[in-house]
C-alpha cells in the first residue's frame, strides 16, 4: 500500500491534554504510534480496543476512526471481507451524519479493496462515482488519479477502448490546466492502450 494508514475521518476533536483523553481516545493513539513503528498486530489491538471503548462512551466518530483503522489493518493483510465490514461500519455512521468527505474516503477505501481483491466490476462501480464525486468536490488531482486507476482496472478486464477514453480524459484535464507535457503523456497511454 503506497499511503500511509492513518486514515482518519473528519470530525475527529483533537484532545489536547492527556488527563483529558479517554481511555478509547488513548486506546486510539497508541494504535497511531504502533503503526508509525510498523506494528500492525499491536495496532490492530489497540484499535480493536478503542473501537470498544467508543461503542462503550457512544462516541460515533471515534467507532468510525477506529473502524476505518482496522479496514486499512485487514487491508494489508488481505483480509477483505473484514475490511469491507469495518467500512459499512463508518460508512453507516458517517452516512447518517452527511459527512461528505468521510464518505468519499470510505468509498475510495471499499475501491481499494475490491480492486486488490481482484473483484474488478465492483471496484470500477465505485471509481466511477468517485470520478463524479471528486468532480462534484471540485478536486481535479483526485479525479484524475481515480481516473487513471479506472483505466489500469479497465485493462486488467481487457476494456481497452474504456481505458483509452479515461486517459484521454485525464489529458483533457491537464490540457485544461495548461500542463502540456501531462497532456501528451495521456495522450500516448490513450493510444497505447488501444493497442
Amino acid at each position: 500500500m503506497s499511503q500511509s494508514n492513518t486514515t482518519a475521518l473528519s470530525g475527529f476533536p483533537e484532545v489536547e491534554k492527556e488527563e483529558d483523553k479517554s481511555p478509547a481516545q488513548q486506546d486510539y493513539e497508541r494504535g497511531m504510534a504502533f503503526l508509525n513503528d510498523k506494528e500492525a498486530a499491536q495496532a490492530a489491538a489497540a484499535f480493536h480496543n478503542a473501537l470498544l471503548g467508543f461503542e462503550q462512551d457512544n462516541d460515533e466518530k471515534g467507532v468510525a476512526n477506529a473502524s476505518m483503522q482496522l479496514a486499512d489493518i485487514c487491508l494489508a493483510k488481505e483480509e477483505f471481507e473484514p475490511a469491507l465490514q469495518h467500512c459499512a461500519t463508518a460508512d453507516k455512521i458517517c452516512s447518517a451524519s452527511e459527512d461528505t468527505f468521510s464518505i468519499i474516503c470510505i468509498k475510495e477505501k471499499k475501491a481499494k479493496i475490491y480492486s486488490q481483491w481482484s473483484k474488478y466490476d465492483k471496484a470500477i462501480k465505485l471509481y466511477i462515482e468517485l470520478v463524479e464525486d471528486y468532480n462534484k468536490t471540485r478536486n481535479p488531482q483526485a479525479t484524475v488519479n481515480s481516473l487513471e486507476t479506472l483505466a489500469e482496472l479497465y485493462l486488467k478486464v481487457n476494456d481497452k477502448e474504456k481505458a483509452a477514453d479515461s486517459y484521454n480524459t485525464i489529458a483533457r484535464i491537464h490540457k485544461s490546466f495548461k500542463h502540456v507535457t501531462y497532456y501528451h503523456r495521456y495522450e500516448k497511454k490513450a493510444a497505447e492502450a488501444l493497442k
